[in-house]
């Protein structure tokens, strides 16, 4: 049998690779039950508020065609009591017509998930990936396309070219969310630390 500890860590490695999985998959019903029921809230580039509310848009998007998927990595998790910390490295892929040609765009980061026990199972109270590098390929290597500086410039080096292809696509993109380094991320380590620490609310999502 494991020490409690390290069934917690299990459970909240689960927890992370069902939210995946459920949302890629359009699974909306069980993708509901991985948030806390009244505190969830996610932070993506194209979206920033709560789960029920993300939950609503994903499902429209993913009605409409829109392709983002998921893959996920390595994955740590520190936890205290009843919260906990967890880092899980992911890539985005995005799939979308840019300018007429078929691109993907790859984003590698890590999920920052902030985590509470809820009725004894453990739930994410606040995700805020951490966008850390992106690539954009055409699909068909006999086609190209033409990027517009400008528009590439506005976006940090984590997610320049997935915000530069949601913003062509019609989403609004949040600038400044935490990178590999920089004041962001280590905001968002500090905010970590209290949660852990017993902060009454985890942190303030950018």
């Amino acid at each position: 049998m494991l020490p409690p500890i390290e069934d917690d860590k299990s459970a909240i490695r689960m927890l992370v690779e069902n939210w995946a999985l459920w949302r890629d998959a359009g699974d909306w019903e069980r993708f509901a039950t991985v948030w806390h029921p009244t505190d969830g809230w996610m932070t993506a580039t194209w979206f920033q508020g709560a789960a029920s509310d993300f939950i609503a848009v994903s499902r429209e998007a993913f009605d409409r065609g829109v392709n983002i998927l998921h893959f996920l990595g390595g994955h740590t998790s520190d936890v205290v009591g009843d919260r906990a910390i967890a880092q899980t490295k992911m890539t985005i892929n995005q799939r979308a017509d840019l300018d007429g040609v078929t691109v993907d765009v790859v984003c590698t980061g890590r999920f920052f998930d902030f985590c509470a026990r809820h009725e004894g199972a453990w739930k994410i109270v606040r995700r805020q990936p951490i966008y850390e590098k992106d690539r954009l390929d055409v699909v068909d290597p006999a086609t190209t396309v033409s990027l517009d500086p400008e528009l590439l410039a506005r976006f940090p080096a984590g997610y320049r070219h997935l915000g530069y292809l949601q913003t062509k696509a019609g989403f609004t993109v949040k600038p400044g969310l935490p990178g590999l380094t920089g004041e962001a991320v280590e905001h968002l380590y500090d905010e970590g630390a209290k949660w852990l620490a017993g902060s009454p609310s985890p942190g303030n999502p950018r």
